[in-house]
């Protein structure tokens, strides 16, 4: 499998004043929203080189998810960009990337949760916050019969983690600008699940965390 995948630039021709929901996601925290079926979604890195986790679930059967595997195989590569399919744990096809003017997103870098932070980092990094809680906090506000056992792999938006030579991953700076979208389009009912990524230790949000904004055509 490649990891070479190439920057696919696209416009979009959507108009954000035409949205149905246009909302903020301040520096650092989660957002749980529902995305019906051929609705397109927008996520914008408002100020720059910040990563936003996310991850997809199907709105039914519960328990259909993103699969980061399935994903990387249909499209032979471990980038996402415009063209880019997103599958679930059952091989159906959940969003496609319609535009995107960042370019690549990472599939492999993960959540970063207190654990990680205290192993990658400092002993003294445990405390600090964590996509990981900003996943089980949305989604138990929510009671959607969702759950820790449905956290899996997931898309980091506008993040870049190379892969060296070794087989390592490396956090690099962001490829991303402030502006920068990436369009996707519902191929069925979602619930779709972001951390604002509240990362402070490695360069996937520039030190400083940033909003970030989320706008939903019908």
């Amino acid at each position: 499998m490649s990891q070479a995948t190439a920057f696919r630039i696209q416009e979009s021709l959507l108009d954000p004043a035409d949205a149905l929901h246009d909302h903020t996601v301040p520096a650092g925290e989660p957002c749980l929203l529902s995305i019906k079926a051929g609705q397109t979604l927008r996520l914008i890195d408002l100020e720059g080189n910040q990563a936003i986790d996310a991850l997809f679930y199907a709105q039914a059967p519960l328990g259909e998810r993103y699969s980061a595997t399935n994903t990387m195989l249909a499209q032979g590569g471990i980038y996402l960009t415009t063209g880019s399919v997103l599958m679930s744990n059952t091989g159906r096809k959940m969003a496609t990337i319609v535009a995107d003017t960042c370019g690549r997103h990472d599939t492999l870098g993960g959540a970063c949760s207190t654990e990680s932070n205290q192993v990658r980092y400092a002993l003294g990094k445990r405390h600090m916050h964590a996509c990981r809680d900003n996943f089980l906090s949305a989604l138990l506000a929510a009671d959607i019969g969702l759950g820790k056992r449905d956290l899996a792999p997931n898309i980091n938006f506008f993040m870049n983690v190379p892969v060296t030579p070794e087989g390592g991953l490396k956090f690099d700076d962001g490829v991303s600008a402030p502006g920068k979208y990436v369009e996707l389009r519902a191929e069925i009912d979602l619930w779709l699940l972001i951390s604002n990524c509240p990362q402070l230790n490695n360069p996937c949000n520039g030190y400083d965390p940033t909003p970030a904004q989320v706008l939903v055509w019908s």
